[in-house]
């Protein structure tokens, strides 16, 4: 019932899988069992997208709405106490260089309610109860759960403004910026619209047609945040959240190279329908909206 829930709430036996930590095959063996108990095939099973027939149409939300219902009675049960942890997943760059620096004002303004912070690129499954809350970086709303966003985000090339002296030279149009090293990370959700240097560098040549084709990254890391380190360390120049890095950018160790921007996405605060802990998660998000 969980395979067939998560698939159907996703569009996607592999987005199932990658939610549950399993494998797409095994996902489809026990939808494929589900259907052999209830004797009816719940998807049409179509390459893309994943279509569910009439009769899983009205076993989804029953299946959906019973977990959210079980998942709050259990919580309900367990009677968490008020002054545990509110634990927060959110992904790695975000945390550290947005959410940490700012948690003085949280004790400050909820001296009583304590985080624990989860930082991870992962999805953490909040059914499960792996944690209380999310900040999700998409850009639409999560299905399934309680959604509100608190910021969205642009890129634009930042660097350190001592690199930018070291060269002695303005930086009057985008084939200066060739001159510094490029510094790339990877964007692990593969998404062809993410905001990297090959998109940049092609809306940039609408502005400057003698830019070259292509220049391969002097610097490439796996993670945002040593992508973001070494850019504070004057090594190059990456194109960075102006979110993720609003606090250097603010206090001047970062600057903006160049002001042509890509548009980034979304921060939602995510939580399970139903949460005994709602009063706090709303507590939670008012202070994240006030402190952005």
């Amino acid at each position: 019932m969980h395979a067939f829930e998560a698939a159907a709430r996703l569009g996607s036996f592999k987005a199932a899988a990658a939610e549950l930590g399993v494998t797409p095959t095994a996902i489809s063996h026990q939808v494929r069992s589900l259907e052999e108990i209830c004797g009816r095939k719940l998807f049409q099973r179509r390459p893309r997208p994943l279509v569910l027939t009439s009769a899983g149409a009205r076993l989804f939300p029953i299946l959906r709405n019973g977990f959210d219902l079980l998942a709050g009675f259990l919580a309900a049960v367990a009677e968490p106490d008020v002054q545990s942890p509110l634990r927060v997943t959110s992904p790695n760059a975000f945390a550290s260089r947005w959410l940490v620096p700012r948690l003085p004002k949280w004790r400050e303004a909820n001296p009583a309610v304590p985080l624990e912070i989860i930082g991870t690129d992962a999805v953490l499954d909040l059914r499960a109860g792996a944690a209380d809350v999310a900040i999700r970086y998409t850009r639409r709303p999560p299905l399934g759960v309680a959604a509100q966003e608190v910021c969205r985000d642009s890129f634009f090339p930042i660097c350190s403004p001592r690199l930018l002296a070291s060269d002695g030279r303005a930086i009057e149009r985008v084939a200066d910026l060739l001159r510094y090293p490029l510094i790339h990370f990877d964007w692990m959700n593969r998404d062809p619209d993410a905001p990297t240097w090959p998109r940049w560098l092609a809306t940039a040549r609408s502005i400057d047609p003698d830019l070259v084709p292509d220049k391969a990254w002097d610097l490439s890391f796996r993670e945002e945040l040593h992508a973001i380190d070494a850019v504070v360390a004057g090594q190059g120049i990456a194109i960075c959240s102006d979110v993720v890095v609003g606090r250097e950018l603010e206090n001047g160790s970062l600057v903006k190279a160049h002001p042509l921007s890509l548009p980034g996405y979304s921060f939602y605060v995510v939580w399970m329908h139903h949460s005994p802990r709602s009063a706090i998660i709303e507590s939670f998000l008012a202070w994240m909206r006030t402190v952005t």
